[in-house]
């Protein structure tokens, strides 16, 4: 790809004559901060994106690509980070989706299920073909995805943060079956934020910066912190986050919590409580309750079992609005659907929660010079790249619309905060930034729940942990130090149960 250039309307620069290789068989990294232009850049190489200038060779053959399809003649696939699956469907469907084998002019299910079961045997990834994607873990979806691509005869594989939500376990098989790609020469690009997962199987590294290639690099070449340092800009040192700080007294206490949706259980008998001076983590392989226990929490959720009291008050059945006032602020899972408006300003939603308050009125006015001030405070604090707070918010890319909704919530947090996936597609400086501002909380007598699918931020942040297997706590750990992350990948995919589960964190 040479000196590619992409512009977003008016004037929104993302890809900056960008200049980028690949060698045929390497594991490519591509890393940098989030807004930096990466998967923008190879959404152009699938075809997803125009470039608005800039030329594609392949084999030193100037290509045109202006689809998907385009693409996929060119063996290039892409498995996309929110995974593009139909859950009624069962594995076969999916992977032959577009590609159905027939048979005297009709769909040949038995023949689907048959490549399936090749491609899963060749790879290494062996499945049952007639499993329904809804009865799948997250990484058995990923593994699906992978044989999409593989089914449609892709030799370059893109990757977007492939092991955003595995376990350390799913992490480990997921490189096992990426190198045996390798040695069969496949191509393989990873967009990823984890440095050390491109210290362990990556071969080179390309580090994006606004839109520019810093550089690429051989990457038993290059240091973890060099890397770092190259992404953000200036000497990156992850500080010791842990405080010696004590816990208080419980602010918030669930007992007893059951839920039920759709005749499933969702939730089943959860007790626990967080203290003030405390981050608790909650872990769990991704659709194991997480999100339906921050939901709960928050007063989306009111059909419940059992009881949620914040600071001797109970909280059931109370609005999402009187749960603020009482004190929990709440960092959705889906910043998308759930924590912005994409078709509002940046500044509409900043201050969607200071516009309630009396300091930011002027009687039955609101006064726009503080909320004004607050927004601009926001994205200074917390590095929100835009051009102004007036844009709109879905010009933003995903990480930049986690920081105005992390931000917003964590200032105003005056009991609790809820925390689901707080980092989650963002850079590492911002990584950094958000876990300072969140140890902040903490010195200042409030409780955090923490739930997060990267262990390295459980481990970086909280004391205590809960682990989340079909909607029970199968493991209460009072110190994390004591668990190592295999151990705690075991808990998550429900192999191991810890004893004595009736005690109290």
């Amino acid at each position: 790809m040479k000196d590619i250039r992409k512009v977003y309307y008016p004037d929104i620069v993302a890809i900056n004559n960008a200049t980028f290789s690949l060698a045929e068989g390497e594991i490519h990294a591509l890393a940098g901060e989030n807004g930096a232009g990466k998967t923008t850049l190879m959404k152009i190489l699938f075809g997803l994106e125009k470039a608005d200038k800039g030329e594609i060779y392949f084999n030193s053959e100037l290509i045109n690509i202006h689809s998907p399809v385009d693409a996929m003649k060119r063996r290039i696939g892409m498995v996309h980070q929110h995974f593009m699956l139909l859950e009624n469907l069962t594995i076969a469907d999916n992977i032959v989706l577009g590609i159905e084998p027939k048979r005297k002019g009709l769909y040949d299910y038995k023949k689907a299920c048959e490549i399936t079961r090749e491609l899963g045997t060749k790879f290494d990834m062996v499945i049952d073909p007639e499993k329904r994607i809804s009865q799948l873990t997250v990484g058995l979806k990923q593994k699906v995805e992978i044989m999409k691509v593989l089914a449609r005869d892709a030799r370059i594989i893109i990757l977007d943060e492939p092991t955003a939500v595995l376990t350390p376990q799913e992490t480990k098989e997921l490189f096992h079956q990426l190198m045996l790609l390798k040695k069969d020469n496949y191509t393989i690009i990873i967009i990823t934020h984890k440095l050390r997962e491109i210290k362990e199987i990556c071969d080179r590294v390309t580090i994006m910066k606004a839109g520019n290639i810093v550089g690429t690099y051989d990457v038993d070449k290059i240091s973890i912190d060099e890397i770092s340092k190259k992404m953000v800009g200036y000497d990156f040192e992850v500080s010791k986050l842990k405080s010696n700080v004590k816990p208080g007294k419980i602010i918030l206490d669930i007992k007893g919590l059951s839920l039920t949706i759709g005749g499933k259980k969702r939730l089943d008998n959860i007790s626990f409580s967080i203290r003030e001076k405390e981050i608790l983590g909650v872990v769990g392989v991704e659709g194991n309750g997480q999100k339906e226990l921050s939901q709960v929490l928050n007063g989306e959720i009111k059909n419940y079992d059992g009881d949620i009291v914040l600071d001797d008050f109970s909280l059931k059945g109370e609005s999402i609005l009187e749960i603020r006032k009482a004190g929990i602020s709440y960092i959705p899972e889906d910043r998308m659907v759930d924590g912005a408006n994409l078709n509002g300003s940046i500044y509409e939603s900043a201050i969607v929660l200071k516009s309630k308050e009396k300091e930011y009125q002027n009687g039955i006015f609101l006064n726009g010079r503080k909320l004004e001030e607050f927004t601009d405070s926001l994205i200074n604090d917390y590095g929100v790249k835009c051009n102004s707070k007036y844009d709109d918010v879905k010009s933003l890319s995903g990480g930049n619309i986690q920081k105005i909704v992390s931000a917003r919530e964590i200032v105003d947090a005056r009991r609790v905060l809820i925390a689901n996936q707080p980092t989650r597609g963002i850079d590492i400086g911002a990584v950094m930034t958000l876990h300072e501002k969140l140890k902040s909380l903490q010195s200042q007598d409030k409780g955090i729940l923490l739930i997060s699918s990267d262990l390295k931020e459980i481990y970086d942040l909280a004391e205590s942990v809960i682990v989340l297997y079909d909607g029970k706590v199968v493991a209460r750990i009072n110190n994390i130090k004591d668990v190592n992350e295999e151990q705690l990948g075991r808990y998550m995919l429900g192999i191991d149960v810890q004893e004595n589960m009736g005690a109290s964190l």
